[in-house]
């Protein structure tokens, strides 16, 4: 069973990742750059101050900062934990695959981008639910760009991307109730 679902998700990032061509490979590699959306985070922590004021965005800071680090971490005891060899390291699927990306690291479950990109996206869509109500299904389409991007680049699996955003999505809401929490306890 186990088997099976790995060679579907074999077949499914070759199927993916060969939709590309060398026309989209810069556009694609901007996307994958976690230095690409400064402007973003920085207008969602405007958003923030705006709506909310000084004290909780600097709250909230702290809260996104430990959320992404989170995130971040648990994403590589996975990784070393499971020691998935990335699609660029893979035998029988590297000399098939477009690969795109400068770099590949080791292994590949779950990925760091969706998951990181998906906690921002579930916390500060609801965060400001209230004030922007359609931001969260903005903020979700980026997430998915993003997590798109690495099967595009050719360093993770569709598995590693759908892991990796369930795991985000459940941090971004744990971390969401956490600073109404501690907005409600400390700030009010």
């Amino acid at each position: 069973m186990i088997d099976q679902l790995l060679e579907l998700d074999r077949e499914l990032f070759l199927y993916l990742n060969n939709l590309g061509s060398e026309t989209w490979d810069g556009l694609w590699l901007i996307i994958t750059n976690k230095l690409t959306f400064i402007p973003l985070y920085a207008l969602l922590l405007y958003f923030i101050y705006k709506k909310y004021g000084l004290r909780p965005l600097l709250l909230m800071i702290l809260v996104i900062s430990v959320m992404i680090t989170f995130t971040d971490q648990i994403t590589n005891v996975f990784k070393d934990g499971f020691m998935r060899a990335r699609p660029c390291r893979a035998d029988g699927v590297s000399d098939l695959a477009r690969f795109v990306a400068e770099r590949c690291g080791k292994y590949g479950f779950f990925s760091g981008h969706s998951s990181n990109s998906m906690a921002a996206a579930v916390f500060g869509g609801l965060i400001l639910r209230p004030y922007f109500k359609n931001l969260i299904f903005i903020l979700l389409f980026w997430s998915f760009i993003v997590a798109y991007s690495r099967i595009y680049v050719g360093v993770h699996y569709p598995l590693d991307i759908i892991c990796g955003m369930t795991f985000g999505a459940l941090s971004g809401f744990m971390f969401y109730k956490l600073t109404k929490y501690l907005i409600k306890r400390y700030l009010n």
